[in-house]
């Protein structure tokens, strides 16, 4: 992560804040201001970065690729890389058995948030020979215990579920502030146990585990908090916001016991913002690769984008070679099948940048005929996050064709200016 960053700040891209700030609302307040990467130096005496990934320029650069090319990388990618086990690691240079959870920078974001927040945090799980690496909100709740927000039926979820029928506790152990590569793969629906060989194709190169005490692999990374989850207690976790920039709801959630921290010296924490840029990112760019994949089944498919308005999870467009009358439909159909969180997807065609909103509603403006080109499909699944949606998770979903008709292709033709 540090040479993330100074391959960053070499571009230009990192803003430093070196007076003093506190973690309550004061450094989530500047982070929501600055576009990009922002490097705490003094959030009551420790390091933290924000932003990190806080725009497609930095996943580019993550990724080597133009901005336009993330997707295509991805969509190719699978997640056969190489992962080894080394018996030590930078990250055992600082050993704390005394756990204070109040010693990192953890942040409390918004005004009803529940308390402190880690939201960077890589939980990794083990049992049974069974591995799991997935992000989870976790809710500080003393000095050494937090609250996880477990999602049903993902694969922490369903480990712990496994363990606790047998009373038994689930080793854990987060990772806060890894490579980005891996904490973006472990935002990634891969096979379960794949996030480190995900990751490792992604970079190009093998992933370094080591053991901790609790016999948990983990990356090198910043700072690890070992620990395991109860199989009995559970707490009120939250409030907290989610990727609408709303409240989500306060659930009983499984708990969390840190048992040990360890850290590099002058360690830097990585905190998402909730609803932020990077969180809209993290959650919205892993789906694209999939929607981009299931649309090449149907037609041929040039790019997707998850759009910030549409909190990166809800809204998607879809950029086609239209071939015959009726493949914008198909991608539509498509789409909303690979992502069923989806609930307005746009196809447009080739000449139509997905990434600029007003080429998307010049498309939309020029080129739909409502009664043609909208489809409205009611009572389908959708997403938990969508304050609309009903109670029993159902939406009604619209899909806009926003494609050229081909034998009228002339009449859709845009103006050029010679060089």
């Amino acid at each position: 992560m540090r040479e993330f960053i100074e391959q960053l700040r070499s571009n230009g891209k990192v803003t430093d804040i070196r007076h003093g700030v506190s973690r309550e609302f004061e450094a989530p307040r500047i982070a929501k201001k600055i576009q990009g990467p922002v490097l705490f130096h003094d959030i009551e005496g420790k390091k933290a970065i924000m932003n990190l990934l806080g725009t497609r320029d930095e996943l580019a650069a993550m990724f080597g690729v133009p901005r336009d090319k993330i997707i295509q990388k991805l969509s190719e990618v699978q997640p056969d890389g190489e992962v080894v086990v080394v018996p030590g690691s930078p990250t055992m240079e600082i050993v704390d058995e005394e756990v204070d959870l109040y010693s990192l920078p953890i942040m409390k974001h918004f005004a009803k948030d529940g308390g402190l927040y880690i939201t960077a945090g890589i939980v990794v799980s083990e049992y049974e020979g069974t591995m799991n690496a997935s992000i989870h909100r976790l809710m500080v709740l003393g000095k050494d215990k937090l609250a996880a927000r477990l999602v049903p039926p993902r694969h922490t979820y369903l480990l712990h579920k496994k363990a606790a029928s047998k009373a038994d506790e689930l080793p854990v152990a987060i990772v806060i502030g890894a490579d980005p590569v891996i904490t973006f793969a472990s935002t990634t629906r891969v096979p379960t146990g794949k996030e480190f060989h995900y990751a490792a194709a992604l970079r190009g190169a093998p992933v370094e585990l080591f053991t901790c005490s609790n016999g948990v692999k983990v990356p090198h990374a910043e700072i690890i908090l070992e620990g395991h989850i109860d199989p009995v207690e559970r707490v009120p976790e939250g409030p907290f916001v989610d990727i609408t920039g709303t409240y989500d709801e306060i659930r009983p959630e499984p708990v969390i016991h840190i048992t040990r921290i360890m850290h590099r010296k002058d360690p830097i924490y990585h905190g998402i913002l909730p609803a932020g840029p990077e969180h809209l990112l993290m959650m919205g760019v892993p789906y694209e690769p999939k929607i981009f994949r299931a649309i090449s089944e149907v037609t041929t498919v040039k790019n997707v984008v998850l759009t910030e308005g549409g909190c990166c999870y809800l809204h998607a467009v879809v950029q086609i070679e239209k071939q015959t009358e009726g493949d914008g439909k198909n991608a539509i159909m498509a789409a909303f099948a690979s992502h069923t969180s989806l609930k307005h997807v746009v196809v447009v065609d080739e000449d139509i940048d997905i990434f600029d909103p007003q080429d998307v509603e010049f498309a939309i403006a020029t080129r739909v005929k409502g009664d043609m080109d909208v489809m409205i499909i009611p009572n389908v699944r959708g997403s938990s996050l969508d304050p609309r949606g009903a109670p029993d998770g159902t939406t009604t979903k619209i899909g806009i064709d926003a494609t050229k008709v081909l034998k009228q292709a002339e009449m859709f033709e845009r103006a050029k200016m010679p060089e």
